[in-house]
């Protein structure tokens, strides 16, 4: 019988809105950095921008309405919020989970772990807490990944968010001991991820970890 972990509360702590998130969103193609404990910075110079997945909201559904950006190096006004996940790799596999949360249109969503950065942490910490929360892992960072950008129309308000993403390799822990807010953790082939996470963003990142994962397996011989 699993053995689930509650999730946590508090002000500061929230996860990502799984039902606005099937929109349009912007991946950085930004250099991948080795992890830093300093706070992530808003913008990425000489980074290219690709837009990724469909604008999709449900008016009425309690979920913020995404809405298509506009030409890369568009600013935009209004709040920002800042997040972090983990992409975290074992013997050729990922994790990845199922929120309890759908997608706007009902659909079950297949993702990386993430969640919001809390105050007083910098993004490396809170994708290591949100992998543990959510997988019920305990994981090493290796290096950043990179970061999707994108934002979306909630309560009247345009709301600009970026996700940083970092590789990790797993050390200890099970699958089933995942908090409240998923329903499934489970490991899953690099190849297949690719293939089949819900978010163009998020599968980008599964390349990037299986491309920096080859290199270093090429290097060893």
């Amino acid at each position: 019988m699993s053995s689930r972990r509650p999730s946590k509360g508090g002000a500061g702590r929230g996860k990502e809105s799984s039902a606005g998130q099937s929109d349009k969103r912007r991946s950085e193609n930004s250099k991948p950095r080795a992890p830093s404990g300093k706070p992530p910075a808003s913008t990425a110079k000489g980074a290219k921008e690709a837009s990724t997945g469909k604008a999709r909201g449900s008016a009425g559904s309690g979920a913020p309405s995404r809405r298509r950006s506009g030409r890369a190096g568009t600013a935009k006004s209004g709040p920002r919020e800042i997040s972090a996940g983990g992409v975290v790799v074992r013997d050729g596999e990922v994790v990845v989970i199922v929120p309890t949360r759908r997608s706007a249109d009902g659909s079950r969503v297949l993702s990386l772990p993430k969640g919001h950065v809390d105050p007083g942490e910098t993004a490396l910490q809170a994708a290591e807490r949100e992998v543990r929360e959510e997988t019920g892992l305990v994981a090493e960072p290796v290096q950043e990944l990179g970061e999707s950008r994108y934002w979306y129309r909630r309560d009247g308000r345009t709301i600009g968010k970026s996700v940083h993403f970092y590789l990790f390799r797993y050390r200890r822990g099970k699958t089933e001991d995942h908090d409240d807010e998923v329903e499934e953790a489970r490991w899953m082939p690099l190849t297949d991820a690719e293939r089949k996470l819900s978010y163009p963003a998020e599968r980008e990142m599964v390349t990037r970890a299986r491309e920096h994962l080859e290199e270093g397996e090429r290097k060893d011989r």
